[in-house]
């Protein structure tokens, strides 16, 4: 334990055991005071189990929790610093707005509840609605009212369990930007679990992937995109084309020179796992190295294009316009097809049918180990 502050959340080699069942896998994390922390990864990785064991509302089989420097691992849900946003809601439907929010202040015998109850309620922009009963609002709504009664007894720490699961696309999109207005305007220490990647990507500012109880990578939104550490990483987040590599060369300097079906293609020596041996053949451990390029770094190259370290010739199998870009479908002669998402900047498009060159920039790859 070094020094923590008020609202750093510090787990220790935490595991859930569920009989056989390994829920949650010896995870070691630390989340800052005042930061918007997303647990990402689909269902059954241990996220929700993780936050429950924040919570209070499920004990742990091992590790610790700390928060703000002070060992919560067996202190009572009603006595932690926390407090807890379901999926659900959970309003009472017999009270009103003002009374929901109010609710815990009440029980506390908080003789202001009214005015921090109401302080909460323009903060989530509905003061407007505080006599009205639950059922008279709308989903977006009721979950607003929940967050209001989850921050305006100001918990430490704020955790978020699908929060948004329930709503439909264009509300949800809505509530994105408006849970990340609020947690920068109260500075609670917010942690989202979720297993939509965008929803995690917009608001965080450091997202945790989670697999198979462990955590897998951990970064900000735009390393784990740019820079995956594992297969899984590289498609949960986003879309990735993922090229089998078969060895090595090593020129020396900053790049070297990776090898997939008799192509010699450019990669950066920084983007390499660590401990890859570069020789002509990959050893039987490495035989799931590949070559890893966003749909959005390809580029269809034409007689004008300049230069381009890495090309690769296929044929259009499909053509689909989106709007602002167009994606296409290239099979390449080894019998894998590449994504290409190709902005429309009115460069020449292809058709069904049509042999075309890709090109990409080395700097813009990555090489990840593992299988999807």
């Amino acid at each position: 334990m070094g020094e923590t502050t008020q609202g750093e959340l510090e787990l220790v080699e935490l595991t859930r055991h569920f009989d056989d069942f390994v829920a949650v896998a010896g995870i070691d994390l630390v989340v800052p005071s005042g930061s918007f922390f997303a647990l990402l990864g689909p269902s059954g990785c241990g996220k929700t189990t993780t936050l429950r064991m924040v919570a209070g509302l499920e004990e742990p089989t091992s590790g610790r929790i700390f928060l703000g420097g002070d060992d919560i691992t067996a202190t009572r849900a009603y006595q932690r610093r926390v407090n807890t946003v379901f999926q659900s809601y959970a309003l009472f439907p017999h009270l009103d707005v003002l009374e929901n929010v109010g609710f815990g202040l009440r029980q506390l015998k908080v003789a202001d509840w009214k005015t921090k109850a109401m302080e909460a309620l323009e903060l989530v922009k509905l003061a407007d609605r505080a006599r009205q009963r639950p059922r008279q609002l709308s989903g977006g709504m009721q979950q607003r009212v929940a967050l209001a009664r989850a921050i305006v007894n100001r918990p430490e720490v704020l955790l978020l369990d699908e929060p948004l699961g329930a709503l439909d696309l264009k509300l949800r999109r809505e509530m994105q930007i408006e849970l990340k207005r609020i947690q920068q305007e109260v500075g609670i220490t917010f942690i989202h679990v979720t297993h939509d990647q965008e929803e995690a990507m917009t608001m965080a500012d450091t997202v945790a992937v989670m697999r198979a109880g462990r955590i897998e990578q951990q970064g900000t939104p735009n390393e784990l995109y740019d820079h995956p550490a594992t297969a899984f990483v590289a498609n949960f987040l986003g879309q990735s084309n993922l090229l089998p590599l078969d060895g090595f060369s090593d020129p020396g300097g900053e790049f070297v020179t990776a090898h997939a079906h008799g192509h010699g293609l450019v990669v950066e020596r920084a983007q390499l796992p660590q401990g890859l041996h570069l020789g002509p053949e990959m050893s039987a451990t490495e035989s799931l190295v590949h070559l890893g390029i966003r749909p959005e770094k390809l580029r269809l190259l034409g007689p004008d294009s300049p230069p381009s370290a890495n090309r690769l010739t296929g044929t259009v199998t499909d053509a689909s316009f989106t709007g602002v870009a167009t994606t296409y479908l290239v099979a390449m002669p080894w019998a894998q097809e590449l994504t290409v998402a190709q902005p429309n900047d009115g460069s020449p498009r292809a058709r069904p049918g049509d042999q075309v060159v890709l090109g990409w920039d080395p700097h813009q790859a990555f090489v990840v180990a593992g299988a999807d």
